[in-house]
């Protein structure tokens, strides 16, 4: 009982924030200095262990086992701090890009002459969703240090410079591939 009052008080940080309601207000109540920053390293360590776990090991038990758990985690994290409208966005833009996305794990793979290919299908959900965790986080840093979270006109602006930025990125992945 205890531990459900200290978490929905952390929640009522901000009057108003609920965590499907306005994300930017559940999102001011989080230092991004810390944000950031800890949430970047952290999730690419446990991104890069998945990765290495899903393309070395082929233990699909412990695949899933050590990468859902984590990444669970990191989306609830996310629905506290970013708010629901940002994360269904980010699985929206998932859906959208898994050709990118599959681009750059075999762009990766290709660095040590392998392919994507090379494996089965059920080796990728670990390391793909680890993918779209951190673009989605790098896409609110962006959003952020840019300052245009809040300013309608920028964030257009902002948010068709990153789609730019991430189709140029695939497409030269796919180019030298």
């Amino acid at each position: 009982m205890a531990g459900r009052k200290v978490w929905s008080k952390s929640i009522r940080l901000v009057p108003g924030a609920t965590a499907s309601g306005s994300t930017q207000k559940v999102a001011e109540a989080f230092p991004k200095a810390f944000i950031y920053p800890f949430f970047l390293f952290h999730m690419l360590m446990f991104g890069v262990a998945g990765f290495l776990l899903a393309y070395g090991a082929q233990d699909a038990a412990f695949v899933y086992l050590h990468g859902g758990i984590a990444i669970i985690v990191y989306v609830v994290f996310y629905l506290v701090i970013f708010g629901r409208d940002q994360v269904q966005w980010m699985f929206i833009n998932a859906a959208l890009g898994i050709v990118g996305i599959y681009s750059q794990i075999d762009w990766i793979l290709g660095l040590s002459g392998r392919h994507a290919r090379d494996y089965p299908w059920y080796l990728h959900v670990v390391p793909v969703i680890y993918y779209v965790l951190y673009t989605f986080l790098l896409r609110q840093l962006v959003l952020d240090l840019t300052r245009s979270r809040s300013d309608p006109a920028r964030r257009r602006l902002v948010e068709a410079a990153y789609v730019v930025v991430s189709l140029a990125v695939y497409g030269l992945a796919l180019w030298k591939r």
